[in-house]
C-alpha cells in the first residue's frame, strides 16, 4: 500500500525459545519456529490478492450494513478461485466494531462463509496506518477522479492515536473480533497492523500526529498481546515493509517489534524481481514461514511474471494488491496523487487483475497464476 518512494524489502529477528505445542492450538504465547513451520507445512501454496470489492472505496464501505454486498463478494471471490487463488487479505476497521459489534460480527461471518464456499481463507488485517487519518462512519465520499486509493482510511484514526482514553476501545475491538473467530478455521491468520510506521501516504501530513510512529510503537506490542489473550488458533503477524533489514543493528524500532512478535513473517515488496528474491533470501535464515502480503505494481517493476515464479521457487506465499478494478482506483499509480489521470490513462495498470466487466486485464497473467498454482477452473471471461 506504500507510495512509489517507499519500495519495500524484508527481514527478521532472532528466534524464540521453542515450546511444545500442537500446531493449530491457541495457548496465548508466540508460536515457536517449530510450531509456525508445522502450521505452514499443512497449508497449500498461498496465492491471493488484497481484496476490496469493486463497489467499495474502503474498509468501511466494504463492511457497513448499508453497503455490505454479499452477492458481489460471491461473484468476485469466485473469479479469484477460478484462477487458482486460495487466500485474500482483507482489511477491517475499528469503528465498525464500535458502531455495531454484533452486526459487524454477523457480516464478517457471512463474508467468511462466502470465502469458504470458494476455498479461500482470508488473512484479516486489524489496524492500518495508511492514507486518510480521519475515518468517518456512514456514507463515504466518491473517488477523486484519476487518483489511486483516494478514499482509504486508517485504523485507528489520528484522534484514536492521540487520545489515551481511546485505547480501551481499541482493546475491546481486538479482543472482540479475534475472540469471536479465534477457533475459526476459515481464517488463515491475523495481520495485526499494516505498515505501522507509514506516515499516511504523504497526502495527509497536516492531519497526522507529529509523533505518530512513536504512538503506534507503544500500541503495537499491546495489540499482539490483546490478540494472543484470545488464544487464536491462527498465527499473528505484522508485515515489515521499509528500511534496511540486512543487519539487525540497522532495523528501525518498529521493525524490531514486528519481527519479534510475529508468528509467521510477512513482508511487502513492490520492486523488481531481483529485489524481491533478495529480500526472501534475507528472511530465510530466520527460520519462519514467509508470506509476501503486498506485491505487483506493474509500473514499478513488480509483476506476476517476475515475482510469482520466485515466490513458488522458495515456497513463499504471494498476495498481490488488488483483484477487480473499482472504486479504490488502484489501477492508477501512486504518482496520481500529484498528477491525477483524468485526461490520459497510465501506460499500464498499476494494480488489479480483472477489469470491471470481469475480463482479465492480461490473459497471460491469469493463465500464469493458474499454471503455477495448479488450481483454478477457467471460468473467468476471456480478455483481449
Amino acid at each position: 500500500m506504500m507510495r512509489l518512494r517507499w519500495l519495500c524489502v524484508a527481514p527478521l529477528l532472532a528466534a524464540q525459545m521453542m515450546w511444545a505445542a500442537v500446531p493449530g492450538t491457541g495457548d496465548g504465547k508466540q508460536w515457536s519456529r517449530a510450531k509456525a513451520n508445522a502450521w505452514y507445512e499443512q497449508q497449500p501454496w498461498l496465492v491471493g490478492a488484497n481484496y476490496v470489492p469493486s463497489d467499495a472505496i474502503n474498509q468501511l464501505e466494504m463492511f457497513q450494513a448499508a453497503t455490505f454486498n454479499p452477492a458481489l463478494n460471491d461473484k468476485e471471490l469466485g473469479m479469484a478461485e477460478s484462477i487458482g487463488m486460495n487466500t485474500m487479505r482483507v482489511f477491517l476497521q475499528d469503528q465498525l466494531w464500535e458502531q455495531d459489534p454484533e452486526g459487524f460480527k454477523h457480516r464478517l461471518d457471512a463474508f467468511l462463509a462466502i470465502a469458504a464456499k470458494h476455498h479461500i481463507r482470508p488473512l484479516l488485517v486489524l489496524f492500518d496506518s495508511c492514507w486518510d487519518p480521519e475515518p468517518r462512519l456512514g456514507p463515504q465520499h466518491p473517488p477523486i477522479p484519476g487518483v489511486h486509493n483516494s478514499g482509504w482510511v486508517q485504523s485507528p484514526g489520528a484522534k484514536g492515536l492521540e487520545d489515551p482514553a481511546y485505547e480501551p476501545k481499541l482493546e475491546a475491538y481486538v479482543k472482540g473480533v479475534v475472540g469471536a473467530f479465534a477457533n475459526d478455521e476459515r481464517i488463515l491468520g491475523w495481520d495485526v497492523w499494516n505498515e505501522p510506521n507509514n506516515d499516511g501516504g504523504g497526502s495527509y501530513d497536516a492531519k497526522e500526529p507529529k509523533d505518530k510512529a512513536k504512538r503506534v510503537a507503544v500500541l503495537l506490542p499491546k495489540v499482539f498481546a490483546w490478540a494472543r489473550a484470545e488464544h487464536p488458533v491462527q498465527p499473528l503477524t505484522s508485515g515489515v515493509w521499509e528500511g534496511d533489514w540486512s543487519d539487525p543493528a540497522r532495523e528501525s524500532p518498529m521493525t524490531k517489534i514486528q519481527l519479534a512478535e510475529s508468528d509467521v513473517i510477512t513482508f511487502h515488496n513492490y520492486g523488481w524481481p531481483e529485489g524481491f528474491e533478495a529480500r526472501i533470501k534475507e528472511l530465510m535464515p530466520l527460520g519462519r514461514p514467509i508470506i509476501c502480503t503486498e506485491y505487483m505494481a506493474r509500473g514499478a517493476g513488480s509483476t506476476f511474471d517476475g515475482s510469482l515464479p520466485i515466490a513458488k521457487k522458495y515456497h513463499v506465499g504471494a498476495i498481490n494488491w488488488g483483484l477487480v478494478a473499482g472504486k479504490t482506483q488502484t489501477y492508477f499509480p501512486w504518482d496520481s496523487w500529484e498528477r491525477p489521470y483524468t485526461l490520459t490513462q497510465p501506460a499500464v495498470w498499476f494494480h488489479e487483475v480483472f477489469r470491471q466487466d470481469d475480463t482479465p486485464y492480461r490473459q497471460h497473467e491469469v493463465d500464469l497464476i493458474r499454471e503455477l498454482t495448479g488450481r483454478g477452473t477457467g471460468n473467468e471471461r476471456t480478455g483481449q
